[in-house]
């Protein structure tokens, strides 16, 4: 079930993902007083309350600390929690409905089973901070929403797990970051913008990775994959709380279902980087 678990994940994410690149967000964002990557980072952690620049370090996890206190900083001198998440939610909604999201057939029951499931991982919010204060949400009573919260709840999820075995693991924040560009199924260069590490911390991470044996030049090496193997198996098995309510057939169904919905968003170009 663990193979088709993630399938659904991956196939219905761009849903969600799409929130952190669309110009809805950022212009609503703007519109509140947020410039900057203070807009991101407000939204995402605002479930949790006027969040500190410490906490949203903590639980975000491998982003450097000195852009997060930037762009943390006085942000809810300016904003309130509810503002900016009524705000996040007016984008999303915005954007899925550009993409033509709520035309797509199918879409009752994709949002039962996707519901099905981030409703199972509501039942397992121990260790998951960032899950938990997104799972305190209400649920939209617009279906394309509802489903669009589901996913959030379920990737949120996942995250948790996966901070959690890299920090089981051994891997610091910058370094999963290293490994990570090492695999080129993201350029590096994106993640060194978006993340904003120094690059002599970036070039001191590499070292101290091939030091250990895990990267090999600029690739990973057989050790290297292999912990990056262990560290995404083990996140998936972390996520099958949620996904263990609909059973293997029904998470077959979720992927099957939820291709047509990730398309679309890709399609539309709402995860275009510009």
């Amino acid at each position: 079930m663990k193979d088709a678990a993630r399938r659904a994940w991956r196939r219905l994410e761009p849903l969600h993902g799409m929130i952190y690149f669309v110009p809805e967000g950022s212009r609503r964002y703007t519109e509140l007083g947020l410039n900057g990557r203070s807009g991101y980072f407000a939204s995402r952690s605002a479930p949790m309350g006027r969040a500190s620049a410490d906490l949203v370090i903590a639980t975000f996890y491998n982003f450097c600390p000195d852009l997060v206190r930037r762009s943390m900083k006085d942000v809810w001198d300016t904003v309130t929690p509810e503002q900016v998440l009524q705000a996040r939610h007016e984008a999303a909604a915005e954007a899925l409905r550009r993409a033509g999201v709520h035309e797509l057939p199918d879409l009752e029951p994709t949002l039962d089973l996707a519901r099905r499931a981030a409703e199972a991982a509501c039942e397992h919010p121990q260790g998951r901070p960032l899950f938990a204060a997104h799972a305190a949400l209400p649920w939209p009573d617009d279906p394309v929403m509802a489903l669009w919260h589901a996913q959030t709840l379920l990737r949120e999820f996942r995250g948790d797990g996966h901070v959690a075995t890299l920090l089981t693991e051994g891997i610091g924040a910058l370094e999963a970051l290293v490994l990570h560009a090492a695999t080129g199924d993201v350029p590096t260069p994106f993640l060194k913008i978006s993340r904003a590490w120094p690059e002599e911390q970036w070039a001191a991470a590499e070292e101290g990775l091939r030091a250990r044996g895990l990267l090999d030049g600029d690739t990973l090496s057989p050790d290297g994959k292999a912990l990056r193997r262990h560290v995404e198996d083990r996140t998936d098995e972390l996520a099958l709380p949620a996904y263990r309510a609909l059973g293997q057939d029904g998470c077959e169904r979720l992927a099957e279902l939820a291709r047509p919905f990730g398309r679309r968003v890709v399609d539309a170009g709402l995860l275009s980087l510009g």
